[in-house]
């Protein structure tokens, strides 16, 4: 497509007033998503239909203390299921996400299928869970679904609203505390932007995720970034959407930038030679 140059490995991005597709990068190839698959996580705790209101238990889980899964919540304390989902959704707490899937009718177990059964309701074929935060490498989508995703999270007004916010104090009982937390996308605090929906994600195998919904020109852009180099990049690549769609030309993208995606895909290439012979 010309005028637009991007640094993510995999991009999409569409209209959603619209459904148009504009644009679209190595988009069908399903990659680790790492905590972008807290949105879907999200759309599932909320179509469960239980009161956000409700105070529930922090259950600690081994498997959120690995790599990326640091948590500041205490286990055996107490917060609302709308204070983690919050949470969950600006500052990708992943204690949090395991949280909402123990609690949830049959537990983790039938909170993950029920993850899979809307993928395959909402049409993402490449796409499978594993976990409800996104710290296995078995949560997997392509940069197609999540746009398809997206289309979907938005009409969620609790998603939008929690995953925009830029600063909350969230507030736990037994004991009583505070945490301050802060959203993963600095976008979300600009005034330079209209901020919609927002997910970040990041895992080694992963790159650097992002996910975004903002009004650009007066229509509702999402915006699909997967393994990007640096941890800006995505937001560079986000502005540059924004440039594409205001001017006609995004602007270039660094050196360096290039050089990984080059080395990326050759990767990918060589792997797929070597399982064909």
């Amino acid at each position: 497509m010309d005028g637009i140059e991007l640094a993510s490995v995999h991009a999409a991005v569409g209209d959603l007033s619209t459904g148009e597709v504009l644009y679209t990068k190595r988009d069908d190839v399903a990659v680790p998503i790492a905590s972008i698959t807290k949105l879907m996580t999200a759309m599932v705790a909320l179509d469960a239909g239980q009161a956000l209101d409700e105070w529930i238990s922090i259950v600690d889980r081994e498997d959120t203390h690995g790599k990326n899964g640091y948590s500041r919540l205490r286990p055996g304390s107490e917060a609302t299921r709308g204070e983690l989902l919050h949470l969950m959704l600006m500052a990708s707490e992943n204690l949090a996400a395991y949280v909402l899937a123990s609690h949830y009718q049959g537990g983790v177990d039938a909170f993950v299928a029920a993850m899979n059964a809307k993928a395959k309701a909402l049409g993402m074929t490449r796409s499978r869970f594993d976990d409800p935060s996104g710290l296995s490498l078995g949560n997997r989508s392509s940069a197609a679904d999540l746009l398809q995703m997206i289309g979907t999270a938005y009409k969620y007004q609790a998603i939008r609203d929690y995953s925009t916010t830029y600063q909350y104090t969230a507030t736990f009982r037994l004991p009583a505390y505070e945490l301050g937390y802060g959203n993963t996308n600095p976008l979300t605090a600009s005034s330079r932007w209209d901020v919609a929906l927002s997910k970040t994600g990041y895992l080694n195998e992963a790159g650097r995720c992002l996910v975004m919904v903002a009004e650009i020109e007066g229509r509702p852009v999402a915006m699909v970034f997967l393994n990007s180099f640096g941890t800006r990049t995505p937001l560079g690549d986000a502005g540059r959407v924004r440039r594409w769609l205001q001017t006609g030309s995004s602007g270039s993208v660094a050196k360096a930038a290039v050089e990984y995606e080059r080395s990326v895909v050759t990767g990918d290439e060589e792997r797929v030679q070597g399982d064909a012979r």
